[in-house]
């Protein structure tokens, strides 16, 4: 037998169900910035490597470059992470709110999961900004 949910059992299922959502819409906002700056360094690094100059300097400065695109790969990958975690989040407090499944120990896996992901991103992140710092130094010191 096929139970159905009506539309006031609904409405507070759907109300929780907006935090998350504004979670995911702020973390979008980061990836924007992550992927921004993420094609920003890719072009820097065509910029110089296409220069052909293999000045110490130059080379130390491509060499930055790589090192902070895998650490932007890792933050934009920790974000992405997050929204996935917060999706399924949703999708799990929905369906168990509907089927009055008792899921409470994996609805706070899940988001203590998303926070922890979106703390690596936010670290990553900073050390980018850290290595970015170091390659303009070497870029005016030379």
């Amino acid at each position: 037998m096929v139970q159905t949910t009506s539309f006031r059992e609904l409405l507070p299922i759907l109300q929780l169900s907006i935090g998350p959502v504004i979670l995911i819409s702020g973390v979008g906002l980061l990836l924007l910035t992550l992927t921004n700056r993420f094609g920003r360094l890719l072009d820097r690094s065509r910029a110089l490597h296409q220069r052909g100059d293999r000045d110490p300097a130059h080379l130390r400065q491509i060499e930055i470059l790589q090192r902070r695109a895998g650490i932007l790969r890792l933050s934009i990958t920790f974000a992405s992470v997050t929204i996935l975690l917060v999706a399924l989040l949703i999708l799990l407090l929905f369906v168990a709110a509907v089927l009055q499944w008792e899921a409470g120990w994996l609805l706070i896996a899940l988001f203590c999961a998303s926070q922890l992901a979106l703390v690596g991103s936010m670290v990553t992140f900073i050390h980018d900004m850290n290595l970015s710092l170091l390659a303009i130094r070497l870029e005016l010191t030379s």
